[in-house]
């Protein structure tokens, strides 16, 4: 029997060396499977290659995003900050207003 590429067996001519072809068509199966296991890990190999690249990209990514939402926060904060103490100046002066209009100690 000979190995036909597909893997299948048909028959051959008997010569009597039979055997030999049928140890030279295993050994060639062995080699191919070796070969294809090899190219199998290598993709793997390569595949967890990049997914560790994109994995620190992805938690290098993460830290600028945090760093960025917390100058954000803090930005908003002192606006919030200037912006009460911006309505606490108007109110004094609107309150300062209202007395000078009312008469009050203000008045000349």
């Amino acid at each position: 029997m000979a190995h036909s590429p597909s893997g299948s067996r048909a028959a051959a001519p008997s010569t009597g060396d039979e055997a030999f072809t049928d140890a030279a068509a295993d050994g060639g199966c062995d080699s191919n499977l070796s070969a294809l296991l090899f190219d199998v890990s290598q993709q793997v190999q390569g595949g967890l290659q990049s997914m560790l690249k994109m994995s620190s990209e992805i938690v290098r990514c993460d830290g600028e995003i945090d760093a960025e939402v917390e100058r954000a926060r803090d930005a908003m904060a002192e606006k919030g900050r200037a912006l009460h103490d911006e309505r606490e100046r108007v109110q004094k002066a609107a309150l300062a207003a209202l007395d000078i209009l009312s008469g009050g100690r203000g008045a000349i």
